[in-house]
């Protein structure tokens, strides 16, 4: 079926109107008229045309304010509009076209050199349409694919995290648990929305240096002794050096947190003793979230801690292990950490 275009004709004379009309009234144009500029932009708030027809000496508003109106608005800037004027001086043509008209017919006009221009506009028109169609479906396309990657890429990297909690005989659902308290932490600390998704997404790899790590001594039962820690503690340089060769910004989050999720805020963690704000944000806060998490799940070496007692521990070591103010966030949200601790609580 053709398309019938839409076609709106201004001019404060009704009598040019009629003779326009009358030139394109078969059936393949809707035609619309106004005789003056508020009408118009009435007119085009309401309906999407194809083409305006636009007269330039009219009262209260000329022509090229319209078409500057016409043109600032977003839903109808793409409109092809061909002035029709008596003015035919070159100051009078070029104002028409800086107000953004596409095209003129002079008055008196030749019928056929109108209907010529109108047929070119309105193909013109029809082609840039199909292409934009052909532009938003491709980009739908690439949205999806690029929605598709990326959930590929949390799938791969909380497995790959899952691989490290495993070794040492933790659960999925102790990475998932530090990836939601994450992504409070960061977005109550004032992180914004990119950065927070971003943390969440990369902490499930906080540990994944362990697969370095004998099991001998990540499954030890008990206290390890010095040179066995001092083995341990190798895992935080183990997971860095895996992941710090990609500029991807998931995977350099990823290899920050592996290298500074045990370093402590008064300068006594490992592996490089830093401390405060010279502790990377992303480190500071996966170092809260994993130790919540760790101290309230039954490891192979210990039993799970009661609340108060993992309280009362958060508290004394504000400004001592832990960034205070990301305490603070902490016990002033502590419902939503408990609504994600419920979510996803170990199945016994």
């Amino acid at each position: 079926m053709t398309k019938r275009f839409k076609i709106l004709i201004v001019d404060d004379v009704p009598k040019n109107i009629q003779v326009i009309a009358n030139l394109l009234g078969d059936e393949r144009y809707d035609i619309s008229y106004a005789t003056n500029g508020q009408q118009a932009l009435g007119q085009i708030d309401e309906i999407k045309f194809d083409l305006i027809l636009l007269d330039i000496m009219m009262p209260e508003m000329d022509g090229y304010e319209v078409c500057r109106r016409i043109k600032s608005r977003t839903v109808a800037n793409e409109i092809p509009i061909i002035f029709i004027t008596a003015k035919t001086d070159e100051a009078s043509l070029l104002e028409a076209f800086d107000a953004g008209g596409q095209d003129y017919v002079t008055k008196p006009f030749n019928a056929p050199e109108l209907m010529a221009r109108v047929k070119t506009h309105l193909k013109l028109k029809a082609f840039e349409d199909s292409q934009q169609v052909v532009i938003d479906n491709a980009l739908a396309e690439l949205k999806n694919l690029n929605k598709e990657i990326v959930e590929t890429q949390k799938e791969v990297i909380f497995t790959m995290g899952s691989i490290g909690e495993t070794r040492s005989k933790e659960t999925g659902l102790h990475v998932k648990r530090v990836a939601e308290y994450s992504r409070l932490l960061a977005s109550m600390s004032g992180l914004n929305e990119v950065e927070a998704d971003m943390i969440a997404m990369a902490s499930p790899m906080h540990d994944i240096g362990k697969v370095g790590i004998p099991d001998a001594i990540l499954n030890k039962k008990g206290r390890l002794t010095d040179e066995e820690f001092k083995v341990m503690k190798t895992h935080a340089v183990l997971g860095y050096d895996m992941l710090k060769h990609s500029d991807r910004m998931l995977m350099r989050t990823a290899a920050i947190i592996a290298l500074e999720h045990h370093e402590k805020w008064d300068g006594t963690g490992y592996p490089s003793a830093s401390s405060e704000d010279a502790i990377h944000i992303y480190g500071r806060i996966t170092a809260l979230a994993d130790v919540f998490d760790a101290l309230g799940s039954e490891r192979c070496y210990k039993k799970s801690w009661e609340d108060e007692k993992i309280f009362e521990l958060l508290r004394e070591q504000s400004g001592k292990h832990f960034d205070p103010n990301l305490i603070s966030v902490f016990f002033d949200n502590i419902d939503k950490f408990f609504e994600v601790r419920e979510k996803y609580k170990d199945i016994v």
